[in-house]
């Protein structure tokens, strides 16, 4: 599997931001390793570690420890990502916060464990998490820092009567400047705590966004899909099976054989290089499914039983006991939320 990476915008806001602070422009870049070039177009890629060492270097010339807190709070998401567009033109919270999670590759790519995506709700405990699911985040605890922060401070600076962090968590010990995180997150902290997530009002799900547009969300969506495609046909075993899926997968019958086939393997080759990225052919196609109905009932330009067809169901009971399975909820109701 290749190195992970990063957007260039995502990148070039932390560069931006740093020098706003005082950092020489010519050191960080030296210090990173990184191109000025590469940062040009926001939909270039830029190597992780490049962005860790950004990181480092922007907190020691800037002498500002809690940097990624102040970070994450400065810029709505949408000036710095695809992914924040696409958030911003859904009608509401849950919908914005279901497509950050199919699209949350683009701005960055992290180790996740096993099969889905990097955020996720989960009750626990009675109480409403969402959980970054990132594997070894304290080997770059700045990068749950800026998260957990924009999260929060976005939400305060455009819906300020509205609940929504009750409490955080992170993995990584309380560092020396602990008191910043009481300053720009304004919620109670937990750390070495067992899971990196925000406790949320459920309510927060719910709440209309000002100016949702469904034809800006079908355009900056296809766009999306096609930076996702180019990411993962370059970086994974997965990525290229779903690439190869996608056109056909409303056909219903897509065999493994076949698949193994186009891409001139053995059966046996395909399975262990699936093996090796934590994931079944079986797993990979029923999450396509799940991931691409999600998507189309969000455009809203499909009807339910199109959507069940265009995924590969030519039962629609069928396709409305998988879409419960994958939700907890019918596909009419998801969609009538």
């Amino acid at each position: 599997m290749a190195e992970p990476t990063v957007s260039a915008g995502y990148a070039d806001n932390l560069l931006q931001f740093a020098v706003s602070r005082g950092a020489d422009r010519q050191q960080l870049c030296d210090l990173s390793a990184i191109d000025p070039g590469d940062l040009s177009d926001p939909d270039n890629r830029v190597p992780l570690t490049q962005y860790v060492a950004l990181m480092r270097a922007a907190k020691q010339l800037c002498d500002a420890p809690a940097l990624a807190l102040e970070l994450g709070a400065e810029k709505d998401f949408k000036e710095i990502s695809v992914v924040g567009l696409i958030c911003y033109a859904a009608p509401t919270m849950g919908e914005a916060f279901a497509e950050l999670s199919r699209y949350a590759r683009l701005a960055a790519e992290v180790d996740l464990p096993g099969v889905g995506g990097r955020f996720e709700l989960a009750w626990i405990d009675g109480e409403l998490w969402m959980v970054d699911r990132r594997s070894d985040p304290n080997s770059f605890p700045e990068m749950t820092e800026a998260t957990w922060s924009r999260f929060i401070c976005e939400t305060a600076r455009h819906f300020p009567d509205a609940p929504f962090a009750k409490a955080v968590h992170v993995t990584h010990p309380a560092p020396d400047y602990r008191a910043d995180y009481d300053r720009i997150l304004k919620a109670s902290v937990t750390f070495d705590s067992d899971r990196n997530a925000i406790m949320i009002d459920p309510s927060w799900l719910s709440i209309e966004l000002h100016q949702p547009n469904r034809y800006v969300f079908g355009v900056l969506s296809e766009h999306a899909d096609r930076l996702l495609k180019n990411l993962e046909n370059a970086q994974t075993m997965r990525g290229r099976v779903e690439s190869l899926l996608i056109p056909i997968l409303h056909r219903g019958d897509v065999g493994m054989d076949d698949v193994a086939g186009q891409m001139k393997l053995s059966r046996q080759s395909l399975y262990r290089r699936l093996k090796d990225e934590g994931v079944s052919y079986e797993a990979l196609v029923d999450d396509l499914r799940h991931r691409m109905a999600l998507h189309y009932l969000s455009g809203g330009k499909t009807s339910v039983n199109e959507t069940g067809y265009l995924v590969g169901f030519s039962d629609p009971s069928s396709f409305s006991r998988a879409f419960k399975r994958w939700t907890g909820t019918s596909p009419r109701g998801w969609k009538a939320r």
